[in-house]
C-alpha cells in the first residue's frame, strides 16, 4: 500500500491515520501487507508455549494456524469503530519493523471514560524494556489523546512480564479472580490506572510522545463532547 493509499483509506476508516511516535517506537493499524508480517511474526513465537498467557489459545497450533488466528483478529476488529463498541490493534514498529502488537478497547467510553489494554511482542524481543514502553505508549493516547479516565489490564499469575510492566508504571491492584485457562484454574489480577495517578506520575515516566491523525478519530468514536 502506498502512502497515498492509506491517506484515502484514513479518510474514509480515521483510524488508519493515527499514529504514536515516541522515538524509534510507533504503534499504527497495520494495512494488509503489514498484517502478514505481524502473522509471520506471531508464528515465529510470542511466548515459551508452556503457558499461554492469553484468555483464548490462539498462539497453539501450526505457523499456519497461529498467522490465521492473527488475521481473524486483526480483520474482527477493524470493524468494531463504534464510539460504544471500539478496538485498536496497533501493530508496534521499530525502525520500520513490525515487532509486536498493543491492543485498546472500550464499551461506552464516553459515558466511562474507562478503556481496556492488551499486547504481545514477538519473542526475540522480550527483555529489551519495549513492553513498557510500548503500554506507556498506550497510556499516553488513552489519557492525553481520548480523554480517559481510567485504563484496566489484567494478567494471569505466571505472566510476569506484563505484571511487572503493570507495577513499574504505578498502576494499583484492584483485585483477583479465578479465572478458566485451557481447562484449568489461574489466578488473574487486575490493575488500575486512573487520571490521578497518570497526572502525578514521575518524570521518567513522562516521555516525548507524539500523536497523528486524532482528531478525525475522536470524532469517530464519539469523543468530541468537553472531557
Amino acid at each position: 500500500m502506498t502512502i497515498g493509499d492509506r491517506s484515502a483509506l484514513s479518510a474514509v476508516q480515521p483510524t488508519f491515520g493515527l499514529r504514536v511516535r515516541w522515538e524509534d517506537l510507533e504503534l499504527r493499524l497495520p494495512d494488509d501487507s503489514e498484517l502478514l508480517a505481524l502473522a509471520s511474526l506471531a508464528a515465529s513465537g510470542v511466548h515459551n508455549l508452556d503457558v499461554v498467557p492469553f484468555s483464548w489459545p490462539w498462539t497453539r497450533g501450526t505457523s499456519e494456524e497461529v498467522s490465521r488466528n492473527v488475521l481473524a483478529h486483526q480483520w474482527r476488529n477493524r470493524g468494531r469503530a463504534d464510539a460504544d463498541d471500539w478496538v485498536l490493534s496497533l501493530a508496534l514498529f521499530r525502525g520500520g519493523a513490525i515487532i509486536g502488537e498493543q491492543q485498546i478497547s472500550a464499551k461506552h467510553f464516553p459515558v466511562t471514560r474507562s478503556g481496556l489494554t492488551g499486547s504481545w511482542l514477538g519473542l526475540r524481543y522480550h527483555g529489551q524494556g519495549i513492553g513498557t514502553r510500548m503500554r506507556l505508549m498506550a497510556l499516553h493516547l488513552a489519557f492525553e489523546g481520548f480523554g480517559a479516565m481510567e485504563l484496566i489490564s489484567d494478567a494471569y499469575e505466571d505472566n510476569p512480564a506484563s505484571n511487572a510492566v503493570s507495577r513499574r508504571l504505578g498502576y494499583t491492584v484492584s483485585g483477583t479472580r479465578f479465572a478458566a485457562r485451557e481447562g484449568r484454574s489461574v489466578l488473574e489480577t487486575r490493575y488500575r490506572m486512573t487520571r490521578e495517578q497518570w497526572n502525578s506520575r514521575g518524570d521518567g515516566l513522562r516521555a516525548e510522545i507524539t500523536l497523528e491523525g486524532l482528531p478525525p478519530v475522536r470524532q469517530l468514536l464519539g469523543m468530541t463532547r468537553p472531557d
